[in-house]
């Protein structure tokens, strides 16, 4: 393997002071520009690349950006992953990443890490549970970017997400194909994010006068054991709902699976809507109908947002509060009730005689 070459060593090949190759590194405009494309060139051909973290130590500020998530294994999660690490990739910036699993005893820990690491900004998305987090980080002046946090602040910035238009939209699908006894799947109620989407369900169904029956109201943890649980519960009861709505697109897996094993067709016996758009859902038989929250709109939000936390020049410093807007992505896993496929069925069979 080829020995890293340092910066004196370009400097020597290049005939120039280190002074000049760190001017041409960093772009400054009174290097000459014909010295200026013999140093890139010197630098291309012996593969020189520079270390960010003494540069980092020279101007006084981090190349580091934090992003925690709350499970790196939930398939909600790679897509931000992805495209947080490319963008930092292209914006020149090393990402450190972290979970802390909704276990308080991470906390400390995650926030010694970024600490250690002299992180510039953080990302925190968690979707609840972040509190003390914030709390912990802003006290050391690193700027942080959250979701749904109720009180931005110089230090913190956030996305609003509007849970209830996609919501509405579901739920209004779901009425308009006949629909009326609807049932809701949820996750942890310690969860602000999970509390929201269940309290929007509610909003959603007065709206249109759909009657709130506490049994079909089951709680859940957003996993695929949430969905397959709750679905068997929901499938003993003499008048079983028509329609699931689940609040995230795990639970609803958890559904199609346990349907497939209670013998019940999908979206023929019970429609079937999840929340979030992971990739998989696309995929499922059959494809599942969703509730969508862009992953990738969420990493692009929050690292432009931590950039105009560290850079006032980019002019977005001043901005607190993102927006992200849900919609209904509609696919395969939801039909007309079965009892109006019926009345269709009485009514056809009546006019043909």
């Amino acid at each position: 393997m080829r020995k890293r070459v340092t910066i004196h060593e370009i400097a020597q090949l290049a005939k120039v002071s280190t002074a000049t190759v760190s001017r041409t590194i960093n772009r400054v405009p009174t290097v000459d520009p014909v010295l200026a494309r013999r140093i890139r060139k010197v630098i291309e051909k012996e593969g020189y690349y520079p270390n960010t973290n003494a540069r980092a130590l020279v101007r006084g500020h981090s190349r580091t950006l934090g992003l925690i998530v709350s499970e790196i294994t939930n398939p909600f999660f790679p897509e931000i992953i992805q495209t947080f690490a490319k963008l930092g990739a292209q914006n020149n910036y090393e990402i450190l990443l972290s979970s802390i699993d909704h276990d308080p005893r991470s906390i400390e820990i995650t926030a010694r890490q970024m600490f250690e690491r002299s992180v510039g900004a953080v990302a925190i998305l968690t979707f609840g549970g972040e509190a003390p987090l914030i709390d912990i980080l802003t006290t050391r002046n690193i700027a942080v970017f959250a979701v749904d946090a109720d009180r931005p602040r110089p230090l913190l910035k956030t996305i609003q997400i509007d849970y209830e238009h996609g919501i509405r939209q579901a739920v209004q699908h779901l009425a308009a194909l006949g629909h009326e006894r609807i049932a809701f799947i949820g996750g942890p109620q310690q969860l602000k994010t999970a509390a929201m989407r269940k309290f929007a369900v509610q909003q959603c169904m007065k709206e249109i006068d759909l009657e709130l029956l506490p049994e079909l109201f089951v709680d859940g943890d957003h996993t695929i054991d949430a969905g397959l649980k709750a679905l068997s519960i929901l499938a003993t009861m003499r008048d079983r709902p028509s329609a699931v709505l689940c609040s995230n697109d795990m639970t609803a897996i958890g559904v199609m699976r346990a349907a497939f094993d209670l013998g019940l067709s999908i979206p023929q016996d019970l429609s079937v809507i999840g929340f979030d758009d992971i990739r998989l859902a696309q995929f499922m038989t059959p494809p599942l109908t969703t509730v969508q929250l862009s992953q990738t709109e969420i990493a692009r939000l929050s690292f432009s947002g931590l950039l105009d936390s560290l850079d006032p020049r980019r002019g977005g410093s001043i901005r607190q509060v993102y927006s992200i807007k849900t919609n209904l992505v509609l696919r395969h896993s939801t039909a007309l009730a079965p009892g109006c496929i019926k009345n269709r069925a009485a009514t056809a069979f009546s006019e043909s005689d």
